[in-house]
């Protein structure tokens, strides 16, 4: 009787022991990407020696998507924890497919902000279009249906009299093959953003038609996404989180760090650091706030835009679905 009392209290001592070994693993977030450093959340992770929770009580494993709608339909299904998700996108969700537990936590990127990188839309030197109006029967490619550089798209359009379906072909394809695309003769037009935009072999034979901010103004692009669920039970993990994206994004927006940046941002892309010499990280990029709040002014009239432009049956008010109290007690812990 003993023996047996002394096995159980030893097996439940070896229980307890596990399942607090377990409780205290840290948290896998599951952060959502496209392109960057247009999206800089994937690189912010490249530079964890610097970052005060890393390993400790989060971890981060960030999953690359075509662009923000599939992004989207990801954490609609439980499949990706925090997203980059495009203005527009964040109107159709609420609106459109009933998403009213998503909210904007931070700021993703914006675009036409002060001097800083706007979407821009190219067509080949070669090509007889002039004017927004040459556009009509041609074959248009953007990254993903539903995007920012889609919507942007087809918003600057029917400001010009020219509606989707009726008089161009609008298809979507990967950042990456977009240039090959162009030259090859098998799309008119592309939609383009950094490092894409810096590609020689574009900057050689094609010419920039227009960009957002001189058609739209100032857009608050991207946002930095989560569900209602997941922030209320991981509240305290997320602070952490956020505190060392504080931390990393101004590293990484810190002139002293550039050609360290731009290294990393060359091993991370596989790509030559001569790519991302003299915009990275400065204004040849996208604006990425320092704080990583967002804009909401211009996200508001952004999404009026959409109702304005009938993509939207409401001009959608964002302030309910904004929650920067992770990024507020981040940066309270900073200053």
């Amino acid at each position: 009787m003993v023996r047996y009392r002394s096995w159980l209290i030893a097996a439940v001592v070896v229980a307890v022991f596990h399942a607090a070994t377990a409780s205290a693993q840290p948290l896998n977030i599951r952060i959502g990407w496209a392109n960057t450093p247009a999206t800089i959340s994937p690189l912010l992770f490249q530079k964890t020696d610097i970052m005060r929770h890393y390993g400790r009580s989060y971890t981060v494993q960030a999953i690359r998507y075509t662009g923000t709608t599939p992004a989207l339909e990801a954490m609609k299904t439980g499949d990706l924890d925090i997203g980059s998700v495009s203005f527009s996108n964040i109107g159709a969700a609420i609106v459109q497919q009933g998403m009213k537990d998503l909210r904007i936590i931070a700021d993703g990127n914006q675009g036409g902000v002060a001097g800083y990188a706007s979407i821009s839309y190219f067509v080949r030197n070669d090509d007889p279009v002039k004017s927004i109006a040459d556009l009509k029967g041609k074959q248009l490619v953007a990254n993903a249906i539903g995007g920012a550089a889609d919507f942007g798209l087809r918003a600057v359009l029917k400001k010009h009299g020219l509606v989707d379906k009726r008089d161009y072909t609008l298809t979507e394809a990967a950042f990456p093959t977009l240039v090959g695309l162009l030259l090859s003769g098998k799309a008119d037009l592309v939609a383009m953003t950094a490092p894409f935009v810096y590609d020689p072999k574009l900057k050689a034979n094609a010419r920039a038609l227009f960009n957002l901010e001189s058609e739209l103004g100032p857009i608050q692009q991207l946002v930095t996404a989560a569900r209602e669920g997941f922030i209320a039970q991981h509240r305290a993990t997320l602070v952490d989180f956020f505190e060392d994206y504080l931390i990393s994004l101004q590293w990484f927006h810190d002139p002293a760090n550039r050609a360290e940046a731009i290294r990393i941002l060359a091993r991370f892309t596989m790509l030559p650091e001569a790519q991302f010499a003299g915009w990275a990280f400065d204004k040849g990029d996208f604006h990425h706030e320092p704080w990583a709040r967002p804009n909401i002014g211009a996200l508001t009239k952004n999404l009026a835009m959409l109702r304005d432009l009938e993509f939207l049956p409401v001009a959608l008010d964002p302030t309910p679905y904004v929650d920067l109290s992770l990024i507020d007690a981040a940066g309270k812990r900073l200053k």
